[in-house]
């Protein structure tokens, strides 16, 4: 029994020696300060554009045309660089507040680029 246990301690000890020089080598290369910038950029866009989408007034129209404002979000991550500065330069044009046609001014850009790029199908029907 004593022999068998001590058999079982080296096969486990020699299997767990050969296994530790099995680690995988670490791979690293420099970030380039743009490619640090850019992505801090787009996630300042990223940040602009969903609290447009938080407002009350807001996720309200796109429930009422049939949008969910989740899918509505997770379309906006999904954006390309282009696109998402397009849709932030449209908001940015909108006038500050928080009035009807603001509202719908913001809803109707965000389905406006939903459309675009083929999520929804609002406007097939007008």
């Amino acid at each position: 029994m004593k022999q068998s246990f001590v058999k079982a301690v080296a096969i486990l000890a020699v299997t767990a020696f050969s296994a530790a020089g099995l680690v995988a080598p670490a791979h690293g290369a420099i970030v380039g300060t743009q490619a640090v910038m850019l992505a801090a950029e787009r996630a300042e866009t990223v940040e602009r554009v969903h609290a447009a989408l938080d407002r009350e007034a807001v996720q309200a129209q796109l429930v009422a045309l049939g949008v969910d404002p989740a899918d509505a979000k997770a379309r906006i991550a999904a954006l390309s660089d282009a696109e998402l500065q397009r849709l932030d330069g449209r908001l940015a044009e909108l006038p500050a507040g928080a009035g009807v046609l603001e509202v719908v001014g913001i809803v109707f850009v965000v389905l406006l680029i939903l459309e675009i790029v083929g999520v929804i199908d609002v406007f097939s029907g007008i």
